[in-house]
């Protein structure tokens, strides 16, 4: 028996025989068409269709099937509420469908990675997994010091799983487009592929969340549990309660909701600034929601640091420069700049006013000093970029997406699909102030900074003293540039 569920010709058979199926459909609605439904009404069938087809051979396979599926819960807000009850069901139960490593399996793992005495490293060990992810599955356990500990085991053949789904997957890309009105699927197939490597070594992952995890060891407001164990297929983490957010999603009270959606924001701005990396993972399974130190607030627990984006020098500056300067309708300004970040092509020609008109109702989050999110918000973004016949898509269809920004991207409308699952009203331009560059005017940033982060501010002017005595040496210097 194959350690991921079916074997290799098996899974790829259940894969291409989606296609097959998402053509049938299309017929069949052509046929209610003639039959004299409207549009809509068939649009809408043929979309519950294929999120039915799609989640029930997803919710049978592991590796890149799930990642996938894990990549599209977020944005399940975007779909009419008729069609979105049963699509969130059917995610909801993607990780606990997918059939657990057969212990023999686990305990072979842990002996080739941990040793044949591996049993004495745990007080106690549970082979019956606590949760099921993409790559491996995540056992409780007693580290032999006491600690509660997350033990995540990786499947057997994970890798060739993940690349052998994902590029199986993007080859109809096209046919999933009633899945999410408005969004092209294959760049995020893609971008999922071109991290299988990152998210299989689990060394890369260690080092991320350490790192997290000393930047974020005192912090009031979230909480990443430590590393205790990192081998090439077993990472052991320090074990956290909590509710998880899918809960706090399906039957949170409304200060959870809005506790969890500032603290999910906070986390997204923060984590770039303080550590230099992006968590770019941000689906509810990945968050819990834990009472603070004092039991009187809520913590965010973070978990899965397998998919990060690397940005030494936080988000970068020209996106908190272009939300500052379209919020103060500086039409100019922003296109200029879109033009020279690559997001405007050399051959495309658009009108400024266009664009800012374009953006301006997607940003309106940075706008109030709070904002609601709600699928109907959410909704109502899709569908004005998925109608055709609306000016927004055949805008949107000219403007490109840099590779530099394709993470930032996804995670950022990832975390605003989550936010809008959580209907949660959120300080979001309080976040944005505090730790995107260029979002507020130089002085007032500085200040800001200073103000609350005076030893950040201080390494940070030393920092920059001493590059910029570096450059400037280097310059000198008869082989300088």
């Amino acid at each position: 028996m194959s350690d991921l569920p079916r074997k290799a010709v098996t899974r790829t058979a259940k894969l291409a025989a989606l296609p097959l199926g998402f053509a049938g459909r299309a017929t069949w609605g052509l046929g209610k068409r003639i039959g004299g439904k409207s549009a809509e009404l068939v649009a809408r069938e043929l979309q519950q269709r294929t999120a039915d087809q799609l989640f029930k051979v997803l919710g049978e396979l592991k590796g890149g099937a799930m990642k996938f599926g894990q990549a599209l819960s977020v944005f399940e807000s975007a779909l009419p509420e008729d069609i979105a009850g049963p699509y969130r069901a059917a995610l909801t139960k993607l990780q606990d469908a997918a059939p657990p490593m057969p212990t023999r399996t686990v305990h072979k793992v842990l002996t080739e990675q941990l040793g044949s005495d591996w049993r004495e490293l745990f007080s106690n060990f549970e082979d019956k997994p606590s949760a099921a992810a993409s790559i491996g599955q995540v056992h409780r356990a007693v580290w032999h010091d006491g600690r509660e500990v997350a033990v995540k085991v990786q499947y057997p053949g994970a890798g060739e799983a993940l690349l052998s789904d994902l590029t199986q997957l993007s080859r109809f890309a096209k046919l999933l487009g009633p899945l999410i009105p408005g969004m092209d699927l294959k760049p995020l197939i893609n971008e999922l592929r071109d991290r299988v490597s990152e998210e299989l070594d689990y060394g890369l992952e260690a080092q991320a969340q350490r790192e997290h995890a000393e930047e974020f060891a005192d912090d009031p407001d979230v909480l990443v549990p430590e590393v205790v164990h990192q081998s090439d297929q077993v990472l052991v983490t320090e074990w956290i309660d909590g509710i998880p957010l899918a809960e706090v999603i399906a039957d949170g009270t409304v200060e959870q909701r809005d506790r969890a959606g500032q603290l999910l924001a906070r986390f997204l701005f923060s984590g770039p600034a303080r550590t230099g990396l992006l968590h770019a993972d941000p689906h509810p399974g990945n968050f819990r929601l834990l009472p603070d130190e004092d039991g009187e607030g809520w913590r965010l627990g973070v978990l899965d640091f397998g998919t990060v984006d690397r940005l030494p020098g936080g988000l970068p500056q020209p996106i908190g420069d272009c939300l500052r300067m379209a919020l103060e309708g500086e039409a100019d300004m922003v296109y200029e700049l879109l033009c020279a970040e690559g997001f405007v092509k050399d051959e495309i020609e658009l009108d400024p006013e266009a664009v800012l008109e374009y953006l301006v109702p997607i940003i309106e989050p940075a706008d109030l000093e709070e904002f609601t999110f709600t699928r109907q918000w959410m909704r109502t973004q899709a569908a004005r970029i998925a109608d055709i016949r609306s000016p927004a898509h055949q805008l949107g269809k000219q403007l490109n997406l840099p590779p530099a920004y394709l993470l930032i991207h996804r995670v950022t409308l990832s975390t605003i699909g989550v936010l809008c699952q959580l209907n949660a009203s959120v300080r979001l331009r309080d976040e944005l102030e505090a730790w995107v560059p260029g979002f507020l005017p130089e002085d007032e940033d500085s200040s800001l900074a200073s103000a609350e982060f005076p030893e950040q501010t201080e390494s940070a002017e030393n920092a920059g003293s001493a590059e910029c005595a570096e450059a400037t040496e280097t310059a000198a210097s008869p082989g300088g540039q």
